[in-house]
């Protein structure tokens, strides 16, 4: 998923960049009203966050020759949403092309658009779909991180392949050789980064259910807009 320094042209990286940085600068918004509002987050925010750089800084080859990793980022979205997460994901993202020569500085706004945005946002939006009509936590939490793993890898390719259509078909003849390299083989990954998800969060509940209340974690969409409804009464 790190495309590498200098890898893409110039055009294209100042293009993610912008494109990126909205989404970022939303999720600090959001990120320090949590953190004033709910200062007790604080942990759980530096968990996500941690998660999420260590998962990330795998690097596990593939059969194709390419090397994958796990992303981290659907438990972040899960516990706190995309916008939070995105802020977390740019941090990690940062961090890794510093420390750790993954990724880098002039692709800093692709990655964090494939992996700190887009994952995020469908990693919850499946999470929050299946809460809705009533599948389990557990299900929904596996199939939330396994879409926010896959995706960012998805994207990957499309950005990969804008950047270096192929000579003969153009764009969708790279999407198809990216997409193999990078989205198909991610697939074992996902299930793997879904399995574990699943087990932090079962750790979570026994640890921090309180705050996983207080972050509706366990409601549905219909209890919490009708949780929501509720408090704006009374405040009233």
């Amino acid at each position: 998923m790190h495309i590498a320094e200098g890898f893409l042209p110039p055009a294209h990286a100042i293009a993610w960049g912008v494109a990126s940085a909205p989404f970022v600068v939303h999720g600090v918004r959001s990120l320090s009203r949590e953190v004033r509002e709910n200062p007790e987050s604080t942990l759980l925010l530096g968990a996500s966050g941690a998660f999420t750089f260590v998962l990330s800084a795998l690097k596990i080859p593939s059969v194709t020759g390419s090397c994958s990793h796990p992303t981290g980022t659907g438990l972040g979205a899960i516990l706190f949403r995309p916008p939070i997460m995105a802020v977390l994901g740019t941090i990690t993202l940062l961090f890794q092309a510093l420390l750790l020569a993954h990724g880098g500085l002039t692709t800093l706004g692709a990655n964090v658009f494939s992996m700190a945005i887009v994952g995020p946002c469908a990693g919850y939006a499946v999470f929050r779909l299946l809460r809705r009509y009533g599948v389990p936590l557990m299900v929904a939490v596996f199939f939330g991180a396994f879409v926010a793993d896959l995706s960012t890898y998805c994207v990957t390719s499309v950005q990969l392949a804008l950047a270096f259509p192929d000579p003969s078909s153009g764009f969708p003849g790279a999407l198809g050789k990216f997409g193999s390299i990078f989205a198909v083989t991610q697939i074992p990954l996902a299930v793997s980064e879904g399995l574990l998800t699943v087990l932090v969060m079962r750790l979570l509940v026994q640890s921090s259910k309180g705050d996983l209340t207080r972050l509706g974690v366990f409601l549905t969409r219909k209890q919490a807009r009708t949780e929501k409804a509720e408090t704006e009464a009374v405040a009233r």
